[in-house]
């Protein structure tokens, strides 16, 4: 098991659960407007057709939010709160050290926002539906603590170091973001077919997950990793491959519908970080990466 008790707490951890996010019974009805401002929100923070209709129904009030009334109380103390912002706080001291030592730059550190079934972000509203994201218009990471019975439960893939690994992929993406990345992909997405837009949208992703293994390196030298904690986050990597989502989903497997990559790629890159610790190793963007 993770000892995540080992690494420093952030402060920059927001308990927005009490609220309940504004979302309570059938949902909020939306218009044809507000349907397609959340298809597009849902485009920006990378997410696939189908989470993104699922989204929409939720939203339009079509299907009940099937996790409403079952999930625990927010507290103050629960453990899944303290192992975020521990892992938050770990994922903090790691990127300023490697910003000043590999991309001499200055890492400001996001926020990341708790919140329960839904959540308003300067991306727009967004439900518990759509995942774990990360919006660069207020450089926030938003989480809704049920994911990781999700990650256990629908995925298979139990585990600190998985539920870690999806934190620390959403930062990932926030270090995309301080980095200029982010903004030249969707600015480039803009003038490619939806396909190649597709595509340029998985090596996105995956570059998060490289990030994500290069924490996970690091973490792992400070000696917070134990036995079977690196299978643990390869599991999940390969449970949420878009591949293995179709798949699962009776679907037949759709590349040119890919956002986040197959299992294996997933794997791969979250491996390519964590084995060799260096970001600039991460162009997943490279030419025959």
């Amino acid at each position: 098991m993770m000892r995540w008790d080992r690494m420093r707490e952030s402060s920059n951890v927001e308990d927005n659960r009490s609220s309940g996010g504004g979302m309570v019974g059938g949902g909020l009805r939306l218009g044809v407007g507000g349907i397609a401002v959340a298809v597009v929100v849902g485009l920006l923070l990378g997410k696939s057709p189908m989470e993104i209709l699922g989204f929409v129904m939720q939203l339009s009030g079509n299907q009940p939010v099937a996790t409403q009334g079952a999930r625990p109380a927010a507290t103050d103390n629960d453990q899944n709160k303290q192992m975020v912002a521990h892992v938050l706080g770990d994922t903090e001291d790691t990127w300023k050290q490697l910003f000043a030592e590999q991309a001499d730059a200055q890492y400001v550190a996001p926020k990341l926002v708790l919140f329960r079934n839904a959540v308003q972000s300067a991306c727009g509203q967004a439900s518990s539906a759509v995942g774990p994201f990360y919006c660069p218009a207020d450089s926030k990471v938003y989480l809704d603590l049920g994911f990781f019975d999700e990650l256990h439960r629908r995925f298979g893939a139990p585990g600190d170091f998985a539920a870690a690994y999806v934190v620390a992929h959403e930062v990932g993406h926030h270090v995309q973001n301080q980095l200029g990345i982010s903004d030249k992909v969707h600015q480039a997405e803009q003038k490619l077919s939806k396909a190649a837009a597709n595509a340029l949208s998985v090596k996105l992703e995956l570059q998060a997950d490289c990030f994500a293994g290069v924490w996970g390196h690091y973490a792992s030298q400070r000696g917070v990793l134990e036995a079977g904690d690196l299978e643990e986050a390869l599991k999940a990597a390969n449970a949420i491959g878009d591949d293995t989502l179709q798949r699962n989903a009776g679907h037949s497997i759709a590349p040119d519908s890919f956002t986040h990559g197959t299992s294996e790629q997933r794997m791969h890159w979250f491996r390519q970080g964590f084995d060799n610790g260096n970001m600039k190793l991460c162009n997943t963007f490279a030419k025959g990466a």
